[in-house]
Parts: C-alpha cells; sequence; structure tokens
C-alpha cells in the first residue's frame, strides 16, 4: 500500500485555465507533471504504483465555500480521499467547518499564502482547534511557495507555536514543514506533535537532511506526499527507497501512518 497524502486537481471544467494560471505564476523553472484533472491523477497513480491519494483543494475566496467544498465530496472514493477547505478571513469558520463534515470529508487545507492569514494568530488557533474537535485533520502549506512573493506566511517556529497550543487532534506541516526552511525544522519543530509530509520533496532536501529529520521527530509522525502535479510522486518514491531505511520505518512513512490519521 501506498498513499500520498498531498495532491491536487481542480474540476475538469476549470483545470486548463487553473494550471495555466498557476504556472504562470512560478519563479523557478517547474514543469508540472500531469494536467490537473482528477483522470490525470489517477492514471499517473497508477502509472507510479499509488494505491490512494489525498486530495487537497483550497478555497482562496469565501464564494468558493460551497461549490469546491460539493465538488471534493463527489471525487471522494476508492483511490482519492479528498480534503475540503474553508476560508479562514470570512468570519464564519464554525459554519463552514460544520459544511466540510456534512460532507464527510476527512479534513481541510489550508494556505497561508493564498489565503492570506498570520499561521498562528490568536484567530487561527481558534478556527485549528474548532476543526481538531470535530475531528478534521488539518494540513497545511508550510515554507516557501514559488509561485508567490517572499517573505513567506509561514515558519516551523510558528508551528511549534500551534504545536504548544494543541489538544489534540493532527496538524500537518507539508514540505517537511517548511519548504527551504529545513535547518529550522530540525532545531524549532522536530519533536512537537506536528506531522510533517515529504511533498516536493526529495528534490529539494534529499536523503540526509531527511534522515535527519526523521531521526529527531519520528517516523510515525512522516507522511509520504508528493505535491503532484508539481512533483513526481513515482521518482519521490524511488528517492524515499533509495535513503537505505529499514522496512518498518519505510511502512509507516508510506502508508501505517496516513492510514491511522485516516482511519482506513
Amino acid at each position: 500500500m501506498i498513499i500520498d497524502f498531498h495532491t491536487h486537481a481542480f474540476p475538469d471544467a476549470l483545470a486548463e485555465k487553473a494550471m495555466k494560471v498557476l504556472t504562470g505564476n512560478l519563479t523557478i523553472d517547474l514543469k508540472p507533471v500531469r494536467d490537473g484533472t482528477i483522470t490525470s491523477l489517477i492514471a499517473r497513480m497508477d502509472e507510479w504504483g499509488i494505491d490512494k491519494s489525498v486530495l487537497a483543494p483550497i478555497v482562496t475566496k469565501a464564494s468558493q465555500i460551497k461549490t469546491l467544498n460539493e465538488w471534493a465530496a463527489s471525487v471522494n472514493g476508492d483511490r482519492i480521499v479528498a480534503l475540503g477547505s474553508i476560508f479562514p478571513n470570512s468570519g464564519n469558520y464554525i459554519e463552514e467547518i460544520d459544511f466540510v463534515c456534512s460532507l464527510g470529508l476527512k479534513g481541510i487545507k489550508l494556505h497561508a499564502e493564498y489565503q492570506d492569514f498570520v499561521l498562528d494568530s490568536p484567530e487561527m488557533l481558534k478556527i485549528y482547534d474548532y476543526a481538531l474537535s470535530k475531528g478534521l485533520i488539518i494540513l497545511h502549506h508550510a515554507g516557501a511557495d514559488y509561485g508567490m512573493p517572499a517573505p513567506y506566511k509561514s515558519s516551523p517556529a510558528q508551528f511549534a507555536h500551534i504545536a504548544r497550543e494543541m489538544r489534540g487532534g493532527v496538524i500537518i506541516a507539508a514540505h517537511l514543514g517548511g519548504h527551504a526552511q529545513w535547518d529550522d525544522v530540525y532545531d524549532k519543530l522536530c519533536g512537537t506533535e506536528i506531522y510533517l509530509d515529504t511533498s516536493m520533496g526529495f528534490e529539494y532536501y534529499g536523503c540526509e537532511i531527511f534522515k535527519k529529520i526523521v531521526k529527531k521527530h519520528g517516523a510515525d509522525k512522516i507522511l509520504f506526499a508528493s505535491d503532484s502535479p508539481w512533483s513526481h510522486a513515482g521518482n519521490n518514491l524511488k528517492a524515499l527507497n533509495a535513503c537505505a531505511l529499514d522496512q518498518n520505518t519505510v511502512d509507516m512513512i508510506t502508508h501505517k501512518n496516513a492510514q491511522r490519521i485516516l482511519n482506513i
């Protein structure tokens, strides 16, 4: 079993436009590995040996709450585990979180860059507390985003602050706790209750940094992920397997941890 805990796709009618905009905003030469549709996601999963993918849509304005979450629920199935999303600045987080729960979605994706919030503000801590109390997983973008300008709105220190305020539940910091911030991840975030996913990915941090963080943080809080279509899940899986980890550690990272927190 291989579970990719961080992927993206768009409704068919919007996928081409969304991918064109996102690709056009990139400040590095990064070519997507598929076209942004659910069909292409499943096709690549078959090609790369991925059994299930967690889909992480991002609401970028309040008017998308209903349609995007209903679409996410519609694509849930044997291969896709869809999260929902809320718009933190709408002022209606209780209603929005309750709506996500009513659709049977297992969590929410948040992105401080695209949704413009302060990661560990008192207002956001209230949102996290309510979402976690409802049993939702919270998946955060973490660190640099090459489609947005620096300075970036999330840091390992902020995630560590969130961890100190948590009262149970699962919060995940993508990109191994903070893309391009891995020294700070090691110093400030490792050992907390925040989960880390491996998305986008081994082509940036490599085995040495990865193994160092896994050893300090604990393999039970690491989730294999790609950030497809922005990173190649098959290549990331090969890179993970090349890191000479013991089989139990690999199994925890590739599926056991995900199965536990998704209850599948």
